[in-house]
């Protein structure tokens, strides 16, 4: 059991920020509808669950220990559900435990607590900001930390991107504390291991939580959030801040080139966390749709929603003229972007996005890029949706033929579901529902993880 910290009004802290306490093992969990029998796999979601005490004043909710939920679903059960902590030095300094084993680069005392997946037969979870990964069993017990097999040089990043074709990682990975100049550009193989890298300058040391990829270019996001020196010194876990001054601008970096190499183009100041995809046109520009907030850890330093939520844009940047057109797909709410992962860095017509608000009513969004229509799963008052994974039926040939699968917060009673819903037919309701043994914090990201073989 862990104690949960006080909020003492730290918005990270409340509802279904808040963390749980405690780690459950349940099997056999009922089902509401009928759930697909192709899908069998585990559905796996990381995120922050701070054990022990915090100062709420200070606490950012980007630094709270890792804890991973999953539910494993085969032949249309739901086998089991179970949350673990992501293992780290901390964790075990605070279970009376010697740390956990693998290499620590930086000697860094936290965990992953950002995204999980599958990727070269091996579960990983994963942080920024210069963390190593972390490698988990199929039942999310902390193995150890991974670099990639002993390749890894340093940081990695919490949102690689997995090429369709060559089944390659691409990363952008930072460390503030060790690399206040650069941040590195790194790929890995399909056999899990680190076959380049790239070391890129910035003029300050910029928050870059995510890139994004095309047949042509790695794509570097710039962007006015950085390290602040003031609050390095008043002791912030994660000293970052808003600085408009700074500009924002992306990088094209092409696959095989180097720094010198990059086209910096300048693009509205604000920022994104999260692109939903981006792919180069027959003309050459190359076309990126982004999650787009105005401003970013301005006055709200615990957490990314106290300043402004974001808008899903359009970007067409022209490397020859490095100029970028900018347009609106939907001025509402639009996070957590996802599509068919085969398409990644390629033409693509769907993405699927979660709806955030202040009320934590959170719908599901699904947006047809080539019409500008949009179609809404309402999860119903009181209701907030994770996420939205999509899955695709095996066999499929239509870009949305699949599923979203994510976690659903109650907050009429404080429960949890899993829940599974038709990409292509909305209307159509939940196609199943898992309701879970206890509350799901809300988290950041992760996978569906199907069964090898």
């Amino acid at each position: 059991m862990s104690s949960v910290p006080s909020s003492g009004g730290n918005r990270y802290l409340t509802g279904n920020y808040a963390p749980v306490g405690e780690e459950v093992t349940a099997f056999d969990l009922p089902v509401i509808g009928d759930l697909p029998p192709e899908l069998n796999g585990r559905y796996l979601r990381n995120g922050p669950n701070p054990l022990g005490a915090v100062d709420p004043a200070t606490h950012h909710w980007f630094v709270g220990d890792g804890m991973v939920h999953g539910i494993r679903l085969r032949d249309g059960r739901a086998e089991w559900y179970r949350n673990r902590y992501v293992g780290s030095a901390a964790v075990s300094a605070a279970r009376g435990l010697p740390d956990i084993p693998g290499p620590n680069w930086n000697g860094s005392r936290g965990g992953p607590n950002t995204n999980v997946g599958g990727f070269a037969g091996t579960t990983w979870a994963l942080v920024e900001a210069g963390g190593c990964p972390v490698e988990l069993s199929d039942e999310l017990e902390t193995l150890g930390r991974n670099d990639f097999f002993g390749t890894l040089p340093g940081a990695f990043s919490a949102h690689p991107k997995l090429d369709p074709d060559t089944g390659e990682l691409h990363a952008m990975a930072y460390a503030w504390a060790e690399w206040m100049d650069h941040v590195q550009y790194v790929r890995v193989g399909a056999d899990g291991r680190v076959n380049r890298t790239v070391d890129i300058p910035l003029p300050g040391m910029s928050m870059v939580h995510d890139l994004s990829i095309t047949d042509r270019y790695v794509v570097v996001y710039d962007q006015p959030v950085l390290v602040d020196l003031d609050l390095v010194v008043a002791g912030r876990r994660f000293p970052f801040r808003w600085n408009g001054d700074y500009g924002n601008r992306i990088g094209l970096m092409p696959r095989q080139g180097t720094a010198a190499d990059i086209i910096w183009i300048d693009v509205p100041v604000g920022y994104v966390f999260h692109p939903l995809n981006a792919y180069d046109t027959d003309t050459g520009t190359v076309v990126l749709d982004v999650c787009f907030y105005d401003v970013m850890m301005r006055d709200d330093l615990n957490g990314p929603f106290g300043d402004s939520l974001p808008r899903l844009m359009r970007w067409e940047a022209d490397p020859a003229a490095r100029t970028v057109r900018v347009s609106t797909v939907d001025e509402r709410s639009n996070e957590f972007p996802r599509h068919l992962g085969s398409l990644t860095g390629k033409p693509y017509r769907y993405g699927y996005c979660a709806r955030l608000n202040a009320s934590m009513h959170w719908p599901t969004v699904k947006h047809d890029l080539l019409t500008g229509a949009s179609d809404v799963f309402d999860h119903g008052p009181g209701r907030a949706a994770g996420e939205p994974v999509f899955v695709g039926r095996p066999g499929g040939t239509d870009e949305d033929d699949g599923w979203l699968v994510t976690f659903v917060h109650d907050g009429n009673d404080d429960s949890a579901e899993f829940v599974v819903i038709d990409a292509r037919d909305f209307a159509r309701g939940y196609v199943a529902r898992v309701p879970l043994p206890q509350r799901v914090p809300f988290g950041f990201h992760g996978n569906w993880v199907p069964d090898r073989g």
